[in-house]
Parts: structure tokens; sequence; C-alpha cells
């Protein structure tokens, strides 16, 4: 298969190229600095907001899976979070004009969102069918709102693509899980083994995760299952407390201790970090109604057995003994 990837530089994209080339598939990157080389994968150049000779990649190919948008991983000033809007936006739209304009156009179109398009809340978990959908809340702080926002114009931005040919699916996704250096997981590794991994403001709020080797096979089962449009939430179907997260971390870290931080404390840490205390305190109970419906199985459905494969990957490749994230068990859809 041929699979274009808009926005495949991070950690996200790093996932899926591995995954992909690895089974001989035609990975083709856009981004705005193509430097990487790498086997299997070719990068190509494109700004995110018009419609260039990148889009002949898009002409003939078998998946779409657009990625782009500047990381929220960042302090939530003004100018930070236009950034944040703008670059999902205008990438998707125009994503959605060069499949408009492609001869023939991709069966399917993955389109990157985000679990955070939920409400805070704690008393029940959010699914695609029932979940509430952030707004203003009471409590909550404002530009929290805002975060809801640009996920909720995300989606409504592929949701309005004139792609009849094309079926589209938003991937909802709550934190991928990986032994990459810096990603979601380093971090939180790294917080644990220097002690500073206990709970955060209580440690009530959930967080919604996923192993990377579920992510991938997720977004296969999206690929070959024509039946699924629209909204899906990619998170494993067991969301715990922050406060049980870090702790199985520390476990598996050999950290006996985690010192606890208040919410200040917090804002604090994350003003040192240049990050925000969003990523810290929004509770995110997503469960993966769709998936499991589709009959998706889980590998790691709990944390503790993603925390203990993780934690074990993240050592080797601090001792440089491999470089490798774990591989998902292949769809025969996908295998090329």
């Amino acid at each position: 298969m041929k699979i274009v990837i808009p926005g495949g530089t991070g950690q996200v994209g790093g996932i899926l190229r591995r995954a992909w080339s690895a089974r001989g598939h035609e990975v083709v990157v856009l981004s705005r600095r193509p430097e990487q080389l790498e086997p299997g994968v070719r990068h190509l150049v494109w700004d995110g907001r018009t419609v260039g000779p990148w889009a002949d990649e898009i002409d003939g190919a078998d998946v779409v899976v657009n990625l782009a948008g500047r990381t929220v991983n960042c302090r939530y000033t003004d100018a930070n979070l236009k950034q944040m809007m703008d670059s999902r936006v205008e990438s998707t739209r125009v994503v959605g004009e060069a499949i408009r304009r492609a001869a023939a156009p991709p069966p399917v179109w993955l389109q990157m969102s985000t679990a955070t398009i939920y409400a805070h809340r704690f008393d029940a978990p959010n699914d695609e069918a029932t979940g509430v959908i952030g707004g203003e809340e009471p409590g909550v702080p404002a530009y929290w709102e805002f975060s809801t926002r640009i996920a909720k114009r995300w989606e409504a931005e592929q949701a309005a693509a004139d792609t009849p040919g094309t079926r589209k699916v938003a991937l909802r996704s709550a934190m991928v899980m990986s032994p990459d250096q810096g990603g979601v997981l380093d971090v939180l590794l790294t917080m644990a083994r220097l002690g500073l991994g206990g709970p955060v403001a209580g440690g009530r709020q959930f967080v919604s995760w996923i192993h990377e080797a579920d992510f991938v096979r997720a977004c296969d089962l999206l690929i070959e299952r024509h039946d699924i449009t629209g909204p899906v939430n990619t998170a494993a179907p067991g969301p715990l407390p922050q406060r049980d997260l870090m702790r199985a971390l520390r476990t598996e870290a050999g950290m006996p201790f985690g010192l606890p931080a208040t919410a200040w404390m917090a804002e604090i840490g994350a003003w040192a970090m240049r990050s925000d205390t969003e990523l810290l305190l929004k509770s995110r109970r997503v469960v993966p109604g769709r998936l499991l419906e589709a009959g998706f199985e889980f590998e790691y459905a709990t944390w503790e057995p993603a925390a203990h494969d993780l934690v074990a990957r993240t050592r080797r490749r601090r001792s440089g003994r491999t470089n490798q994230s774990h591989r998902p068990a292949a769809s025969t859809t996908m295998e090329g």
C-alpha cells in the first residue's frame, strides 16, 4: 500500500512510519523540514497551508493519515493557542482540498484529533455515543475551553471537506505511549526516576492512554473496516487516575516514593518546562466504545502490563542495545 502521512515527523508519526515501512508499504511523509533519511520512507516538503506538488502523492494513494499540528507541549499563550488552532485547521483544509482534486482519491483518510475534546469529568467515562463534549464548564480554566474549541474546529474541518470518494475517520487519540526519546512516557518516567512522580493536585484526574502497539493495530482496523466513519476514540479501555498511573511507573522504575505536588506547584513546574498544567490536571476519562464494538482486542488493555513493557524497552533504548519500538502484529489487509 501507499500511505501518505502529513505531519508525520513527530512521535506518533514515527510509530506509524516504523510499523508500516517494516511491512513493505510505501510511506511518504510531508513536513516543513524534510531532513530525515530512513529506509522505506520518503520525506517531501509542504507548508501545511497551500496545495503544491506534494498533492501528487495523495493522488492514487491508498491511505492518508494527517497528523499535522503544532505541539501542545508548550505554554498556552495567546500566540501559541492561535498557532495550535491554525496549524490544525489549515492543514486539514488543505489535505481535504488535495483529496478533492485527486483523479484517484485515497479510499480512506484518517485525521488526527484528540481525547481532549471531551469534558473534564470524574463521574463517568466518555465514549463516542454518550461522552460529554467539553465547553464552558464551571470551575475549569477558560483556556482549557479553548483547547476543546480547537479539537471541535479540527474535526469540523475534516467533516466539511468535499471528498465523496474518501471515507473519513477522526482519531480522538489519548496519549500514545512509546519508549521514544522525548515522548510523553519519556517525560513521565524521568519524573518518576527523579522522585517527582507523585500525585498532582490529589491525583484523582483520569489519564487516558494507549500503547503504541494497539494504536497501530487500531489504525490498521480503521483502514480495513469500510463501515466505520466519523469520530473514533483511540484509547485503551483502562483509563486510570494520575496517582495510580504514576505509582505503576515508579514500581517499574524501582523508585519507592514520589513527591506529591499541589496545583500551584504543578504550575511552577510546567512553567519551568515551558509546558502547561492542562496536560497534568484535566481529567480525561475516555474509553474506546466504537473499537470494542468493532471487535478490536487490545494487546494492552490495562496500564500495569503496558508500563512493564514500555519501561523495559526504554531501558534498552537508553542503554544503547536497541532503538526499535515494539512491532505490532500485522493486519492481514495491511500486509505488503
